[in-house]
């Protein structure tokens, strides 16, 4: 019964409790093995005979009495969990002991490591690591063995494999990885574990490496302490080993095909990673912390220094480069992970590597209390390995002070660990003694060698701790006197290795005293020096490469491009998109909207919204544009208006009518994403930030979704370009309408949006027909501006006959920011009052003049509220020279929708006297009713007093 695993516990117990229900009721093989073993190991817990009654101590009796002879052979073969056991003189049985806490060393070794260099961490040694848990005996512990995978199999004694074992799984690293399902995976961490000792140091070379790389890190806090008295860094000391850490990583990782890393990460320790790792110079370093001599330059835009980012190239010693890039980060910590796997992606489409995943990598480098307590984490691990987001795998990096800002792990979390939260991808977690940087560099290496081989997250545990407070001028002692008090008495980890190589003879205490002087007096003291005279600029240079065509900055309606297409082309992309070929078995409705979309592109009838999406797709795709588009339901639309693919109802096959249009045409990936907002809107947003040319958008499940993104929208979408310099074409595309479907699906927060607009940051916009949306999102790729554009989108009006339009509208013209009075019945010199609207009220307005024959009314549109397009407002206005009053006509409550902002533009474009005039819902906590004839009459309610106002 050798198949007999830790994998089959539970099918045992299982099996087990049916025996003692009904001894009939198992297999009759099993009764001899059940009434002998089992029974007796019960027994003897129950009479007290043993420390501890757990499935894998009766595991052992299984598979002694499992057949296998009881003579003197002693050998023991476990493929599947990859123990080979050889003891001359035992019984298998005695084998099997042995397999099964070699087994809990792995399970449960991390709960008595020695990973916390403060020692205030529990690691009581579980019963599981009691040999006497498995009936083994201190006279056993001299019996000769052989285990295939310790002391290269060479035969030792019992004891020296479990002190062997516990070096391995209890001392300074300690490893989680049983919990993976996948045997390969869990295989290999075990090889590389126990043949490997996790990753051997190479020599003294690399010791002396490990050293510099602390004393870079301990010189540079050092000097930043004693020159800048208080100045906020959020200082890296007490986590020194992150920085030898990291050079292992890249230097493993550049050895192996990686070609580019990104890197995110928070306050701690940003400025050290951004000097010692990323190679900004001193000087610039220096020079964040002086005031500037032009502080005008900055008032209003830029950022703190501890959020800037950063590029530059790494060279391993191999000669291997490696280009490294630190995304800018705000303080909301964790929402930057989905940003930088976003932008990992997005490089990963671009670059020429044979592979891809290997040569684009993400590196997250998390703090211990918001790692366990942000969302965005889970929902980022989540989308990890779903096909329209995954890059191969992510180095997770935990700086683990041990505390929040004030706030102990017993007050932050609910699990033992951080890290905890990466189980549910069964990401292997590596948890590392801080004050060990031997080891710390081991778990680097090991951790690379992982990510590149099986193209998963992993996760390293730098459990460390907080020298200062939160920051410089924070007194941590206040909270946590004890910790405090330990960390008050401890030696900095640079001068216990340092001490530790001097002993090991391996470099002399001159050697090292040389090598901190010359980072303190022949690097910093010159460089400080220099900064003093003259700091450097804050500028950071982002618009190379890439982005060299395209632009930020204002914008002027007057400088759209042409966005018509020929309609000659339009005819033929419309064909092949309103085609369904042979072989493919469509649903029978979608067979019937294919019909009807091949009546439009004959121009028998109208073109409906998602026919002109379909179109202004095609046409980008065939002029070589690459589209991405998410969503929790982008593939078929929320409203069934979209169906970008076919699905055949025989196979489940997908067919794609927008990737067969031409040869050389872009690449067409629309996704359907997991729930999540946070998460896929930063994602998109990242993909963007790497993809100027290509028309990247994220759509809303209903547009008040985007409330669980609002951290990605005010920390990056609105404000990058002011506080970063970075630009973004995102396009977000947000359901938007009053229906009488509820607060929840009425309102996708345009009020929201317009706050945030300052500085011609983004469009935003509430197109009416399908021909503006249409020049709308080819505007977005055609303009060399690079801004976010926000589109409320339509949910009635997305099969409302009034709202079509024709393939002409599309085949000329560009999007109009206003769209004045179109209604042929209406004489200017008649109109009395100016109607100002934006959004789906436009219809009901219309209606509601035409149903009453009111001609002294116009009604003008608003359809892209930010920029204001004010001259063309002010001359679908000034067309009617009796106007008497002017109103602006919304949907929403008074105080959301456009009006708060709208109101002091009118004012300033038409003057006070009279003031502009609001028709609307009255002010209300909640968007909207729910109750659909309470929404009915509010709705016909403010239509008619728009007309009378």
């Amino acid at each position: 019964m050798s198949h007999l695993t830790g994998e089959n516990l539970q099918f045992i117990e299982q099996l087990y409790s049916q025996y003692l229900d009904d001894p009939s009721s198992v297999d009759q093989s099993w009764l001899p093995v059940f009434k002998e073993y089992f029974d007796a190991a019960e027994a003897a817990h129950i009479n007290g005979n043993t420390p501890h009654f757990e499935p894998r101590s009766i595991f052992a009796a299984v598979v002694q009495g499992s057949g296998a002879p009881a003579d003197d052979s002693s050998e023991f073969t476990d493929k599947l969990d990859g123990i080979s056991i050889h003891a001359p003189g035992k019984t298998s049985g005695f084998a099997a002991q042995i397999e099964n806490i070699v087994r809990a060393y792995r399970l449960f070794g991390h709960t008595a490591s020695r990973i916390d260099p403060l020692g205030m961490m529990s690691s009581v040694a579980p019963p599981e690591l009691d040999p006497s848990t498995y009936g083994l005996t201190a006279q056993d512990m001299d019996t000769p063995v052989k285990y295939e995978a310790l002391f290269n199999g060479s035969q030792v004694t019992l004891g020296q494999i479990l002190e062997r074992l516990e070096e391995l799984y209890c001392g300074p690293i300690a490893v989680e990885f049983q919990y993976i399902s996948d045997f390969e995976q869990r295989a290999w961490l075990r090889r590389e574990i126990e043949r490997n000792n996790f990753a051997e140091i190479d020599g003294p070379q690399e010791r002396v490496k490990i050293l510099e790389g602390l004393i870079h890190a301990d010189a540079f806090e050092t000097f930043l302490h004693r020159k800048y008295v208080g100045a906020k860094r959020f200082s890296l000391t007490g986590g020194d080993s992150l920085i030898p850490m990291l050079r292992a990583m890249l230097d493993e990782g550049g050895d192996s095909g990686m070609e580019e890393a990104l890197f995110g990460m928070a306050h701690r320790g940003r400025l050290n990673v951004l000097h010692n790792i990323m190679g900004k110079p001193a000087e610039n370093m220096f020079s964040e912390f002086e005031k500037t001599k032009n502080p005008e330059k900055y008032i209003g835009s830029s950022d703190v220094k501890y959020h800037m980012g950063y590029s530059s190239d790494y060279l391993t010693p191999s000669g291997n480069e490696v280009h490294l890039s630190l995304a800018f980060n705000p303080s909301h910590l964790e929402f930057v992970d989905p940003v930088v796997i976003g932008r990992a992606r997005a490089k990963q489409a671009r670059t020429a590597a044979p592979d891809p995943h290997r040569a684009v990598m993400p590196i997250l480098i998390h703090g211990d209390a918001a790692f366990a307590g942000q969302g965005v984490v889970a929902e980022t691990f989540n989308i990890s390995q779903l096909e329209g987001y995954t890059v191969g795998g992510t180095m997770h990096i935990v700086i683990n002070n041990q505390i929040g800002f004030t706030t102990l792990p017993t007050d932050s979390r609910s699990t033992r660990y951080s890290t905890d939260i990466a189980k549910i991808i069964e990401a292997p977690i590596l948890h590392v003694n801080g004050d060990d940087p031997e080891a710390c560099v081991r778990a680097a290496k090991l951790a690379m060698r992982y990510r590149q081989h099986f193209g998963r997250d992993i996760v390293i545990d730098l459990v460390c701790y907080r020298q200062y407070g939160h920051n410089e001028g924070d007194e941590p002692r206040f909270t946590q006197p004890e910790m405090y008090k330990v960390i008050d008495g401890k030696k900095h980890v640079r001068e216990t290795y340092a001490d530790s190589l001097v002993t090991r003879k391996i470099l002399t205490e001159a050697d090292i005293k040389s090598m901190w002087d010359k980072r303190m007096e022949e690097e910093y003291a010159p460089a400080f020096k220099e900064v003093q005279a003259e700091p450097r600029s804050k500028s950071v240079s982002s618009l190379g490469g890439l982005w060299s065509k395209f632009r930020g900055g204002a914008v002027s309606a007057t400088q759209a491009p042409e966005t018509g297409v020929a309609r000659e082309e339009l005819d033929r992309l419309a064909s092949i998109l309103s085609f369904i070929p042979e072989g493919v078995e469509a649903h029978r409705t979608i067979k019937r909207l294919f019909k009807t979309r091949a009546k439009m592109a004959a121009g028998e009838q109208a073109l409906d919204w998602g026919f002109a999406e379909s179109l202004a797709f095609g046409s980008l795709l065939s002029e070589g544009t690459n589209i991405r588009l998410t969503g929790q339901d982008s593939i078929r639309g929320t409203f069934s208006h979209r169906h970008a693919a076919v699905f055949d109802t025989t196979t489940g096959q997908k067919y794609w009518p927008a990737r067969h249009l031409n040869e050389d045409q872009g690449t067409f990936e629309v996704a359907n994403s997991s729930l999540s907002e946070t998460a896929i809107l930063g994602f998109e947003y990242g993909y963007s930030l790497d993809s100027p040319d290509c028309l990247v958008g994220w759509e809303a499940q209903f547009g008040d979704f985007v409330n669980g993104a609002q951290v990605i929208i005010d920390q990056f979408i609105n404000s990058g370009e002011d506080k970063w310099d970075r630009l973004s074409g995102l396009v977000m595309l947000l359901p938007h309408g009053y229906e009488g479907q509820g607060p929840e699906h009425s309102s996708a927060r345009l009020e929201r949006f317009l706050q945030l607009c300052a500085e011609d940051n983004m469009f935003v916009t509430n197109p009416t027909t399908p021909s503006q949306y249409f020049h709308l999102l080819r505007r977005q790729i055609l303009q060399d501006v690079r801004k976010p554009l926000i589109v409320m989108t339509p949910k009635s009006l997305l099969r409302l006959r009034d709202a079509t339009s024709s393939l002409d509208e599309l085949s000329t013209g560009r999007f109009q920011e206003v769209l004045p009075e179109v209604r042929e019945d209406i004489e200017p010199a008649g109109v009395k009052r100016a109607l100002l609207c934006s959004g789906k009220i436009y219809y009901d307005l219309v209606k509601h003049a035409k149903a009453n024959g009111i001609t002294d009314a116009a009604i003008i549109r608003v359809e892209q509220l930010y920029p204001l397009a004010g001259q063309a407002l002010e001359d679908a206005v000034s067309a009617y020279t009796n106007l008497e009053r002017i109103v602006w006509v919304q949907e929403e409550p008074k105080n959301m929708g456009p009006w708060s902002f709208m109101f002091p533009e009118l004012v300033e474009l038409f003057g006070a006297s009279p003031l502009p005039v609001y028709v609307g819902r009255e002010a209300s906590a909640s968007p909207a009713t729910g109750d659909p004839e309470a929404h009915r009459i509010e709705q016909e309610m403010l239509v008619t007093q728009a007309f009378n106002a």
